[in-house]
């Protein structure tokens, strides 16, 4: 295991990252930037305006209503900014090729996000519920019976991000994300954003969307405890449609976590970082260079507007 240093940050910041194929995005109070390492070596770097300061709108403000927005923005621009990262790691033949076949290729790009949500939906919120409802003394409480649905999504998770870690492909965007998350601690440790400060620091970060994801699935167990209905399918139509307000309050709960140092919240923080030891990893100088180049372009002029 490495030794690497905690982070001894001196604010908290609002930028934030995913990371991409060969790349980084990060998205600012007014920037955006995506920096990807080209096949020739080179680093390119796109950039674009964002609003999530103080000309963010009103929805991007409101509390429980932020959060909702902030995560299918998240989802949207996620996957658009994956695939334009796949593009670039493209041959010249290959770009041709796509675009003479332009619809072909939009078609299949949409058709792949609709699947990977209809899956998603499947795996994590409908399997754990037909399961459960299998077993009869799981049943006979809607307590007992949310507690099992979580815990199976739960165990559900893990297992799938374990076995997806094992590809060599996603360890190595496991190791841009533990790049992301180390460049914006030695952001917010005010230290110059070199790859030698940036090495030190710490790959697991509070405010990270794995994090996000574990509280998602522990604010759904005490939400779907409040639930009357017992019947499978009456439970899995009240989870899809409540699944806004869990999003919600999950996305208040990490602003907390991420404002606030107490028993409470480390408590709230420490599964989504212990998870994290599986979602990043260490990465190389030349992981580091790309975030280093992502995270540049979106600190604002104005200091005031990058505190969290």
């Amino acid at each position: 295991m490495s030794k690497e240093k905690t982070s001894h940050e001196k604010f908290k910041s609002k930028i934030g990252g995913q990371a991409l194929i060969e790349g980084i995005m990060m998205l600012g109070p007014n920037t955006g930037a995506m920096a990807c390492r080209l096949p020739d070596g080179s680093i390119d770097v796109e950039t674009w305006e964002e609003r999530n300061g103080k000309n963010a709108p009103w929805y991007k403000k409101t509390p429980m209503v932020r959060g909702c927005v902030s995560f299918v923005v998240s989802m949207v621009k996620g996957y658009k900014y994956m695939m334009k990262s796949a593009e670039k790691q493209m041959t010249e033949e290959e770009k041709k090729e796509q675009e003479e076949d332009s619809t072909f290729f939009t078609i299949c790009t949409t058709v792949g996000m609709i699947l990977g949500i209809a899956i998603a939906v499947g795996l994590f919120m409908i399997l754990p519920k037909l399961v459960v409802g299998l077993i009869k003394p799981l049943t006979s409480s809607r307590i007992i019976r949310s507690l099992a649905e979580g815990i199976m999504r739960i165990v559900i998770f893990i297992a799938y991000m374990a076995l997806t870690s094992l590809m060599k492909d996603i360890r190595r965007q496991f190791e841009y994300h533990g790049a992301e998350h180390k460049t914006i601690a030695c952001h917010e440790a005010e230290l110059p954003l070199t790859v030698e400060n940036v090495r030190k620091q710490t790959r697991f970060h509070k405010r990270c969307g794995t994090s996000f994801i574990f509280i998602v699935l522990i604010v759904s167990i005490l939400v779907m405890c409040l639930v009357p209905f017992t019947v499978t399918w009456q439970r899995i139509i009240a989870s899809l449609t409540l699944l806004p307000v869990i999003v919600g309050i999950s996305f208040e709960c990490i602003r907390l976590a991420g404002n606030n140092d107490n028993l409470f919240t480390r408590i709230l923080s420490a599964p989504g970082l212990a998870m994290q030891r599986i979602t990043t990893r260490e990465p190389d100088d030349g992981q580091i260079e790309c975030a280093i180049a992502a995270l540049k372009p979106c600190i604002p002029a104005d200091k005031t507007e990058d505190k969290w």
